[in-house]
């Protein structure tokens, strides 16, 4: 048997599969765990472990793809999975996030001392399950589209926000709160950024983002010209020393830097559609 046969990919109808088929799927429970843990840890006012616990859900969803490709386990059941694991981690995790953080924790007391009132409480969960269930439109109908052929000009680009840039682009004030720890740096500060009508707000942005049709930048598909490669290696290299020494806050800035990205992206998209029209027409 040669190395092709040995690590063909894995057929769903196959009554036997090799141990290594697991291993991916591993990686994707390991993320939902996480996420799971990270709605526990919200749920207890536990912050700072909760932004942990979906940071290991992300790692751990990049992660699992690129395992099954590695090994050549990929299944429909793995696919199926990934797109489960990422409702609960992109979709459910952040939105009761932002709940619990624009509500004041299970107590609803703000930085200030004062309490949410009931309907913003209920107003916050509202928004808070508009983010969750546009996530899972936008799951389902990346599911659809992998049946159907895109245009080429739709090669660089995604359709919407994709879930796990929009996890931490609604969580951007949360991180940034504490990573300046505003609340011992500045009360107004600290009262602006946990303000539930910011996160009302935040939550229902970005929610239609990820559930729009918007063209947004896919960094998988950029490629570099060599006479931009140094600037580029340059600023890879200054983002790699600020995640070093200020981790969240550089996260932070990052989320707000992705949020401008997007009408810079509708901007690329047209030009790059009117280009392709053009060359077409000729």
């Amino acid at each position: 048997m040669n190395a092709e046969e040995e690590y063909a990919p894995i057929s769903d109808t196959e009554p036997e599969v090799p141990l290594r088929a697991i291993v991916p799927n591993l990686v994707t429970s390991l993320a939902v765990c996480a996420g799971i843990t990270s709605i526990s840890f919200s749920s207890e006012g536990r912050f700072p472990e909760a932004l942990t616990a979906l940071f290991v859900a992300c790692i751990c969803d990049g992660l699992d793809g690129r395992i099954a490709r590695l090994l050549k386990a990929s299944s429909k059941m793995g696919a199926e999975l990934d797109s489960l694991a990422d409702f609960v981690n992109f979709g459910v995790a952040p939105a009761m996030f932002m709940y619990y953080w624009m509500t004041g924790g299970p107590a609803h007391t703000l930085t200030d001392g004062s309490c949410v009132s009931p309907v913003l409480v209920r107003l916050t969960l509202g928004a808070a399950l508009f983010y969750a269930m546009c996530d899972c439109f936008r799951l389902a109908r990346f599911n659809t589209m992998l049946e159907k052929p895109a245009a080429p000009y739709w090669k660089h680009f995604f359709t919407g926000v994709p879930a796990p840039g929009g996890c931490w682009m609604v969580l951007t004030p949360a991180i940034i709160s504490l990573a300046l720890k505003a609340k011992e740096v500045s009360p107004v500060l600290a009262d602006l950024l946990q303000n539930p009508y910011l996160g009302i707000f935040m939550l229902l942005f970005v929610g239609s983002l990820m559930a729009s049709r918007l063209p947004t930048v896919s960094l998988k598909k950029i490629h570099i010209s060599r006479a931009y490669l140094l600037p580029v290696m340059a600023a890879l290299a200054l983002a790699i020393a600020l995640l070093v020494t200020n981790f969240w806050l550089t996260i932070g800035i990052i989320g707000i830097a992705y949020i401008l990205t997007v009408p810079v992206s509708c901007w690329a998209f047209c030009r790059v559609k009117a280009r392709y029209e053009a060359q077409c027409a000729s």
